[in-house]
């Protein structure tokens, strides 16, 4: 059975999107078909990541939201980034991203018009069982508005980033405080950008007694995701990394505590 995940974080600056991508490589990396849809339309990014330049974009998700194409037209396979080796399942995984528009033309639009959020209920769940998706991650756009919160209702599990910082700490009792209401069937908490002089195991006790919701991990701040610069997937470029291994950690917890991953 298919699972959608939203990722999502109530200011922006968690790095979100990172986060997002390294969960579906490692994800992918243990042969499951995974979908990544970038629904932050008013500033979009994680195509950066997954190196899906624009001039390869021919649709995307603001396409299907304003009736250009089909969902499956605006789809784009990633996988060749993941330099795949044979996976513990005997199968290869995949990655199939759903891009929004970065033209200045199409954020305005939606800023100005808006669009029909039933489609975008109805076009994930066509994209899940048409690309026959084990996993659908999707990066939400910060904050609490329409699109936030239809993702939050069609997700089995929510992942919401913060920092370990006092506005993060205020907006995430928010965040939290909605999911409850709409009734997630389960939530988890990822505190990033941690400094290294901090006591993890101290600040992961209080955050969870704070929300009495799990912290399925804490990412360090450190140099190489600062040099690496979103040209690239981390956990590629650094699979014995203290930050990958974090991250391993917290995709085996959204897929259940057999699972076994590649890095």
């Amino acid at each position: 059975m298919s699972e959608i995940i939203s990722v999502h974080s109530f200011r922006g600056g968690t790095g979100k999107s990172n986060v997002t991508s390294n969960l579906a490589t490692l994800i992918a990396r243990s042969g499951r078909r995974v979908g990544v849809v970038d629904t932050d339309i008013q500033s979009p990014g994680i195509h950066v990541l997954f190196g899906l330049e624009e001039d390869q974009m021919r649709y995307t998700l603001n396409d299907y939201l304003w009736g250009r194409c089909a969902i499956e037209e605006a789809v784009y396979d990633v996988s060749p980034i993941l330099k795949q080796k044979q996976s513990f399942f005997g199968r290869q995984g995949s990655i199939h991203l759903l891009p929004s528009s970065i033209r200045m033309s199409d954020i305005s639009r939606v800023l100005r018009e808006g669009y029909d959020a039933r489609l975008l209920n109805d076009g994930l769940h066509n994209l899940v069982r048409r690309l026959k998706l084990d996993y659908l991650l999707i990066d939400t756009h910060p904050g609490i508005n329409e699109e936030t919160l239809l993702s939050i209702i069609l997700s089995d599990t929510l992942v919401l980033i913060l920092r370990p910082d006092k506005q993060d700490y205020q907006g995430t009792a928010v965040a939290i405080d909605v999911a409850r209401k709409l009734e997630v069937p389960k939530m988890l908490l990822v505190i990033n950008k941690a400094l290294p002089t901090l006591n993890f195991k101290e600040l992961r006790q209080r955050v969870q007694n704070t929300y009495e919701t799990p912290v399925a991990g804490i990412l360090p701040v450190c140099e190489e995701m600062f040099d690496l610069g979103s040209s690239g997937i981390f956990c590629l470029r650094y699979p014995d990394h203290p930050w990958t291994q974090e991250v391993t950690a917290i995709a085996k917890q959204i897929m259940g505590s057999g699972a076994k991953l590649l890095a």
